[in-house]
């Protein structure tokens, strides 16, 4: 199984494998269902999850009933104890909209709901996030999650994220993080299995590091690094299949 998830995620591209995805999955759900998980975001028990990862497989991570990743599972439970996400209606932007969320979000009682990306087949606009196509303080909300990673000019990009946001609003702009380093990042790196090496996956251009809290200051928000996962309990850590130091940037747009 873990083999064969590899070479979906190195040889599929990511649009057809999304496509692939939502007829596969609801057959995992049931096949997969039993006790010992549970995934939040459908409430659903599971006697395990799914591997995943592009370099190094990483087990029992994928929930067979959302496809989230430890990271969706986390930042779900995040919205849903600690913030209005899901109760107070709002302006919202989702890039590079995941499965996991989607639907779910899109249910939710905001004024508005838009998703975009520059090839997801699952989002509502085709838009480039460093010349983002909406007004100047449109949102109370921006989702970004694993994106910045992908952007060689990633000061633009933030910049743009920062200009959409209306004042007050809240930027999640979760990225891969080792924060007992600087980030590392070459421009001369091109070849697709030289950046796998180097920056964990094919169509990464760099890996944040203790560094990326500056880097969004610099494009003008307030910046709280919360490491969310260390207010569960270990038991409550494996219980979810959450990482225990995944860090959530809330990045806040200042009036």
């Amino acid at each position: 199984m873990i083999g064969l998830f590899r070479l979906a995620l190195q040889y599929i591209p990511r649009p057809l494998l999304l496509r692939v995805s939502t007829v596969i999955y609801p057959l995992l759900d049931i096949w997969y269902r039993g006790k010992g998980h549970i995934d939040p975001i459908n409430g659903k028990s599971y006697r395990k999850f799914l591997p995943y990862g592009y370099q190094t497989q990483r087990t029992n991570v994928l929930s067979p009933g959302t496809l989230s990743l430890e990271r969706h599972r986390l930042l779900w439970l995040y919205f849903e104890r600690e913030t209005n996400f899901f109760s107070q209606p709002a302006d919202v932007l989702h890039l590079a909209p995941e499965q996991a969320f989607q639907k779910r979000f899109k249910n939710l009682a905001h004024r508005t709901y838009i998703t975009a990306d520059l090839y997801s087949p699952l989002a509502d606009i085709r838009a480039d996030i460093c010349n983002l196509p909406f007004s100047d303080r449109q949102f109370d909300w921006v989702i970004c999650n694993h994106v910045l990673e992908h952007i060689s000019d990633d000061a633009t990009a933030m910049s743009e994220l920062n200009r959409v946001l209306k004042p007050g609003g809240i930027a999640i702009l979760q990225v891969p993080l080792q924060l007992d380093k600087e980030t590392l990042e070459d421009d001369n790196i091109t070849e697709p299995k030289e950046r796998a090496r180097i920056f964990g996956q094919y169509d990464h251009v760099r890996v944040y590091g203790n560094d990326y809290q500056l880097r969004l200051e610099k494009a003008g928000f307030k910046v709280k690094m919360i490491r969310y996962a260390e207010q569960f309990t270990k038991e409550e850590q494996s219980l979810y299949c959450i990482p225990p130091n995944e860090v959530i940037p809330v990045c806040i747009k200042e009036s």
